[in-house]
């Protein structure tokens, strides 16, 4: 059913003249009506845990958490539903709002469901190793049991961990490490409208707060977002100077908008950066019950304050660009129209259910000096279609079609490989589906190679170890599973002695002289904060110059910041050695290293 209100939706846009730059990126999933919004920051990647309304709705009918990942606010990787109702043998219905936390390694989702045994909402506990799951149930019984709804956990400075959840109340627990126990019992945190606000017209409820707390501490000062006075709600906050009080209102964060009389929050700092996650009904089709997540970035005023904050359809910028020179899942999406996801036979997911005219959109992809062919994986167990790629909107410059063959299965798979031209630069691209009637094709993963526009770097991704890296200099150059930017690895660069010394490679082979070469690649240093920046070494007839790739950028251990920049390379006489590497002013500090692309 949204399929088919998106389809029409579609149908409507065309009819009118819109510019491409109008186009909308919230809310921020598409395929399916996603609630309740949870954000956790992890190796520098944003994991968004949702939950999933049913279509055509009438009630709060979930049955299942869904998960979703970027690198850079606007493309986001569908990673599936890894924990359902299922995963808890004892629940029966309501997979409602939950929160997950990582710590020891291990990630915990706390969620509310219907007890089978009581008929009440009880608060259960998913456990993983891997932020994309999957989720086991922690427990084989809830953590605690009162009837009411919407759990958080937040672990303070001190290590103390607390969960926080309720509506009509206002409750929480003292976790013990083990992050599916606690002591001293369950306390109840009084609502009063000093602190939550005065509610009119409901004697029984006198403050605002109504349900969904999120906690967090900035700047040593404690912070309660919530929903506010239903029906219909707005989001409200409070702030305290200890996680359990005493709560001092502040006002509104979000005013009621949008179709949904619900709205749940999550705030999240993300590369230097604050996030605002919240629900409304804005997709075809949408309402109460069939509602979608959406963000907007948003900066605290100088007293620490939350400044009022409005839905757009806009959402927030892009942090960064994607590289189009290394494999891209198909349900990596900024905005799409017409497509679902399913599990894929070779692993993760596929888009599929791909009828004429639908699309996908994959925001600021750096083409660089220009891409010259374009490979997905695709199947078809039908006669296949095609695959435009467009460039700026859906009807926009057509830079290659590649056609997909049926492959005598929905997932039997095989590569198809066609040229492109006119895709330089940076730009939105868009992959238009098209063909005869019916479902068409599924495609599991897309990428783009070229000539000039190649990445020069070996193993930029750094997903095969050091291979292709050396130290320029001085240093212990590692493969990190700790921390990455995508994908699973990074480059850990320790032992530096000054500041030249940097992780590099041999470039000088595929240069030409008088090109202009684009660099981006992430870092973040191991411990405190400095500024890092790209740099060409060249050493051409004796001497060796240095090209500056990128400016200098401050880089911090928090996050992952992007180094990126345009350079014209040329020397006089014959070249015989150029290293790219990354450079710090420290000179003695570690830093990690991924997806670095020199093209």
């Amino acid at each position: 059913m949204l399929k088919r209100l998106l389809w029409v939706l579609a149908l409507v846009c065309a009819s009118v003249a819109v510019p491409a730059t109008a186009q909308a990126d919230n809310p921020i999933v598409q395929t399916v009506y996603t609630a309740d919004p949870a954000p956790l920051v992890h190796n520098g990647r944003v994991y968004l845990y949702t939950g999933h309304d049913e279509d055509n709705s009438t009630y709060f009918t979930m049955r299942e958490w869904r998960l979703y990942s970027s690198a850079d606010m606007v493309n986001w990787t569908d990673h599936g539903s890894p924990m359902s109702l299922a995963t808890f043998s004892w629940a029966s219905a309501d997979a409602w709002a939950g929160h997950v936390i990582q710590r020891n390694g291990r990630f915990y989702w706390y969620v509310p469901v219907k007890n089978r045994a009581t008929g009440r909402m009880a608060i259960g506990v998913g456990v993983a190793t891997s932020p994309t799951g999957p989720f086991t149930d922690a427990l084989g019984r809830p953590l605690v049991e009162n009837g009411e709804i919407d759990p958080h956990a937040f672990i303070d400075d001190d290590g103390q961990a607390y969960l926080y959840w309720g509506n009509p109340n206002l409750w929480y627990v003292r976790l013990n490490a083990d992050m599916t126990s606690y002591s001293g019992g369950v306390n109840q945190i009084p609502l009063t409208t000093t602190g939550f606000g005065t509610r009119t017209g409901n004697t029984a409820r006198p403050t605002l707060y109504e349900e969904g707390p999120w906690v967090y501490k900035r700047n040593g000062l404690y912070y309660n977002v919530f929903a506010a006075q239903c029906c219909s709600e707005f989001i409200g906050y409070s702030t305290a100077p200890g996680p359990t009080g005493p709560w001092t209102y502040r006002g509104t964060v979000m005013p009621t908008q949008g179709s949904s009389f619900t709205n749940h929050a999550g705030v999240i700092d993300f590369n230097g950066n604050s996030y605002f996650f919240y629900h409304n009904g804005a997709l075809p089709g949408g309402g109460g019950f069939t509602r979608s997540v959406a963000v907007e970035r948003f900066s605290y005023r100088a007293d620490g304050t939350i400044p009022t904050i409005t839905m757009t359809t806009g959402g927030a910028p892009q942090v960064g660009t994607l590289n189009p020179y290394v494999r891209q899942e198909a349900e990596t999406i900024a905005w799409s129209s017409g497509v679902e996801t399913e599990p894929a036979s070779e692993g993760g997911l596929n888009v599929g259910f791909l009828d004429n005219g639908d699309y996908i959109k994959v925001k600021g992809v750096a083409f660089g000096a220009g891409a010259t062919s374009f490979s997905a994986r695709v199947a078809s167990a039908t006669a296949g279609g095609r695959i435009e790629l467009r460039l700026g909107s859906p009807t926009g410059t057509l830079a290659g079609t590649c056609t997909v063959p049926g492959t005598g299965g929905w997932q039997t798979w095989t590569t198809v490989t066609c040229p492109v031209s006119n895709a330089t630069g940076t730009q939105d691209l868009y992959l238009r589906f098209t063909g005869g009637t019916g479902s068409l094709f599924n495609v599991n993963w897309w990428q783009f190679a070229g000539a000039a526009g190649a990445n020069l770097l070996t193993n930029g991704t750094a997903e095969n170890g050091t291979t292709g890296w050396r130290v320029f200099g001085s240093g212990t150059l590692s493969s990190d599973t700790t921390v990455a930017h995508g994908g699973t690895r990074s480059l850990a660069l320790d032992g530096r002695t000054a500041a030249w010394n940097g992780a590099g490679q041999d470039v000088g082979s595929a240069l030409v002289n008088g090109r202009t070469y684009t660099t981006s690649v992430w870092v973040r240093t191991r411990a405190g904060s400095t500024t890092a920046k790209a740099t060409l070494a060249l050493t051409a007839n004796g001497t060796t110059s240095y090209v500056s790739l990128t400016p200098a950028t401050a880089v911090t251990s928090t996050g992952w910041t992007l180094l990126s920049g345009t350079a014209t390379v040329s020397w006089t006489g014959a070249l015989s050695g150029a290293t790219w590497y990354v450079e710090t002013t420290a000179g003695t500090d570690g830093y990690h290293l991924d997806d670095a692309v020199f093209q």
